[in-house]
């Protein structure tokens, strides 16, 4: 399996530490990115660099995307010189962005045209889990094409979880992304509460992350707050995209995600103030600016 060629387009946050983990574990990689720089130092890690989507995919036998959103993954696949264009019958095609259903089950539709096999595989986890081969895989798609793909995934993750048919891992992503919003903006209400009110913070947030409220997204995403340290593991902007995401698949199902929505606004507005290209943890300048 590690003579496995793979095509590696996105090296962002996550995308630079997955295809480090790659090439740490034998695989041949080729690998793109839209901004060249970052794609910088992979060469010399044993990568071939390649100058399109296209490029990279060429002679692949497996191809990996892992990038923003929906508009950035349709550029990868279907774009100009898109990797899409040489895909041979065989092959296997895996997304690990978080998108959305829609755009997982057309990708899939266009893979499968092709004669092409294709999984959504977002993640959880974030840019340390990336570096340390950590992840958690969520997989949408057939379990044969799993098996087959299970070694390339199994390099970079702790665990792979089949969920369902095509557009599953993309669903349970989403979901699992709105609960995290809305834990990130009640735990940035509360700091703001506590400061306003003049409670001890450290002695506060004892309490809040030892009792019931402290999960481990909480205790880690509240120590950057108290911190102030929004160096990005995970954009605040792209939080905010896969609320949108989770408020649109939910709407299909005639059901209103109030928490959701209400997350959403002060990221948003967050946003605005200038905090999205910052670390999620930034959500709480927000609210201390008032």
């Amino acid at each position: 399996m590690s003579k496995l060629h793979i095509g590696f387009l996105g090296l962002g946050i996550m995308g630079s530490g997955m295809a480090r983990r790659l090439l740490a574990s034998g695989f041949s990689v080729s690998v793109y990115n839209r901004n060249a720089k970052k794609a910088e130092g992979f060469a010399e890690a044993g990568a071939r660099v390649a100058s399109s989507p296209r490029d990279a995919a060429s002679g692949a036998d497996v191809v990996m995307c892992m990038v923003s959103d929906d508009t950035a993954s349709r550029a990868m696949w279907l774009g100009d010189n898109g990797a899409l264009s040489v895909v041979k019958p065989g092959n296997i095609c895996i997304d690990s962005s978080t998108i959305s259903v829609d755009w997982a089950r057309e990708l899939a539709a266009a893979v499968e045209a092709r004669r092409g096999e294709f999984l959504d595989t977002p993640v959880t986890g974030s840019k340390t889990q990336a570096a340390a081969g950590e992840l958690n895989f969520l997989v949408g798609g057939s379990p044969a094409t799993l098996e087959k793909a299970r070694p390339v995934l199994a390099a970079m993750s702790k665990s792979v979880t089949p969920i369902g048919p095509v557009g599953s891992g993309a669903l349970i992503k989403i979901i699992n992304n709105f609960v995290c919003g809305v834990e990130i903006i009640a735990i940035a209400e509360a700091i703001a509460m506590i400061e306003r009110s003049g409670l001890d913070r450290a002695r506060a947030l004892e309490v809040l992350t030892n009792g019931a409220p402290g999960s481990p997204l909480v205790k880690t995403v509240s120590a950057r707050m108290t911190a102030a340290d929004y160096t990005p593991n995970f954009l605040l902007r792209l939080m905010a995209k896969d609320m949108k995401y989770s408020i649109h698949e939910a709407d299909k199902l005639s059901l209103r995600l109030t928490t959701a929505t209400a997350a959403l606004d002060t990221f948003q507005k967050a946003i605005a103030a200038g905090h999205g290209d910052k670390d999620i943890a930034a959500a709480v300048e927000l609210l201390r600016a008032k």
